[in-house]
């Protein structure tokens, strides 16, 4: 194992995040599981936290074949061959009303943090396949952000090469082979449920106003 739990790889993580300390960043944690990794990073740097909300487009014959990706506030297609327009637009719809309404559940009427100008660091408990990290990616290139890091305890080699590709900066602590998936890394991979989420994001804007 090279992990505990989710605190103990958060501050795994932090020096090599500490480079970023004193610039303009926001830590942006993959709900559910990167939820716990980016209270305790946002905490440890004193930086805004707010939820990675971006979902894979699935092409309509294939689902888990990913033909673009939707966020809160916009969507990129990259396949559309043979794929009808109104498919596009119909699933783009219901894929950001569901982001919209998740959202909405963990961060109430809060507007999504801007980015642009700043360095955002994207968190999760670990990689697999990187589809969701992947995805969103470009979405958040095309609001102007400064730099794009991706900081994660573990994933596979192939994962990380293909996100290093199209980020600033990866850090990744471990790229074990043969990857067996995130949770075999972890002493305890408790799953992380929607009322721990909102208790730490309460706790961390409890925090902020006190401050």
């Amino acid at each position: 194992m090279y992990f505990i739990d989710r605190y103990d790889a958060a501050m795994q993580l932090a020096p090599l995040l500490e480079k970023y300390r004193n610039e303009k960043g926001v830590i942006l944690a993959v709900p559910r599981g990167g939820v716990p990794i980016g209270y305790y990073l946002a905490k440890h740097f004193d930086f805004p936290l707010d939820l990675l909300m971006t979902k894979k487009l699935g092409h309509p014959a294939n689902g888990e074949f990913a033909i673009g990706a939707v966020s809160l506030e916009g969507s990129i297609i990259e396949e559309t061959k043979g794929v009808p327009e109104q498919y596009i637009r119909e699933e783009t719809q219901r894929i950001r009303v569901q982001l919209e309404e998740r959202y909405k559940k963990f961060m109430g009427n809060k507007k999504p943090v801007d980015i642009k100008g700043k360095i955002v660091i994207v968190v999760d408990d670990g990689v697999a396949t990187g589809r969701t990290i992947l995805s969103a990616i470009k979405i958040l290139r095309s609001k102007e952000p400064e730099k794009i890091v991706v900081a994660v305890p573990v994933a596979p080699e192939e994962s990380s090469k293909r996100i290093k590709l199209l980020v600033d900066d990866f850090i990744c602590l471990h790229t074990p082979y043969p990857f067996y998936g995130v949770g075999n890394f972890y002493d305890d991979f408790t799953q992380v449920e929607d009322e721990e989420v909102l208790q730490l994001l309460n706790e961390l804007n409890d925090r902020k106003k006190v401050v």
